[in-house]
């Protein structure tokens, strides 16, 4: 009997051992650290809308161009060119589309400008006759390509731009007195370059430059003595804005 309780009382201690011994490996066993968690890359593809804001410079060119009555006091090829600045603002809507770094895109443009001028010509006394023009609205379709650095979009754009012009003339000195007025549209092209930057995932601001030429429209400023023909135009319009854009949600690319 007291051989049979040496032998349990053993047994006993051993299984204990055996168990201290497992729990002593289950805590040495390494920690495994679970992996970091990565941005996602910002994703410049899908349409977008938004607003801008800026300042706009026109240089307006008007030439007498040889037909009509000659109240306004210029002989035919005898012009001026005056320069006017304003604040500008509108709208823009688009779509990009994003290969690798590169971006791709369209969009379009409407702005609303107060950029005038007016000149006196003295020729033949003070106040003699008055030319007054303004450009008042501005569109654009253009497209773009750019270069994307994470939430950094760096881009060039061209293509077409039109604009809302006005001339007038007031001659109220001499014989030959009278005055008109004429808006036209005006059509010619653009070329920009501009910065991007995504704050969130929808939500980007920008900055931008652009360039634009046009053609001439003929512009019949009716009087008393008939019709004082000139060719004006928009000569060029730059203009320089800040964005903000929202963009719809695209897909979201992640890097591992």
């Amino acid at each position: 009997m007291r051989n049979k309780l040496i032998a349990a009382f053993a047994c006993t201690t051993a299984l204990v051992s055996t168990g201290a011994a497992s729990a002593a490996d289950l805590a040495a066993r390494p920690y495994t650290k679970a992996p970091a968690y990565i941005e996602p890359l910002f994703n410049w593809t899908g349409f977008y809308v938004g607003g801008h804001i800026g300042g706009a410079w026109t240089n307006e060119q008007f030439i007498n161009n040889g037909t009509g009555a000659p109240f306004g006091d210029l002989t035919p090829g005898q012009g001026y060119r005056q320069r006017g600045a304003g604040i500008m603002g509108g709208a823009q809507i688009g779509y990009n589309w994003q290969a690798n770094n590169y971006v791709f895109g369209m969009e379009g443009t409407i702005s609303g400008l107060d950029n005038k001028g007016t000149v006196v010509n003295n020729a033949f006394g003070a106040g003699d006759d008055v030319f007054t023009w303004r450009t008042n609205v501005l569109a654009t379709v253009v497209g773009r390509a750019g270069f994307a650095v994470q939430n950094n979009l760096f881009y060039v754009k061209g293509g077409y731009a039109g604009v809302n012009n006005r001339l007038n003339v007031s001659d109220t000195v001499g014989v030959a007195q009278g005055s008109g007025g004429q808006t036209h549209w005006a059509n010619g092209w653009t070329v920009g370059a501009g910065w991007e930057y995504g704050i969130t995932r929808n939500w980007i601001v920008g900055l931008e430059y652009n360039y634009a030429a046009f053609g001439s429209q003929t512009y019949q400023l009716g009087g008393l003595s008939g019709n004082y023909t000139f060719d004006a135009k928009p000569r060029d319009i730059q203009w320089a804005v800040v964005r903000a854009s929202y963009k719809f949600d695209a897909p979201v690319i992640a890097r591992y």
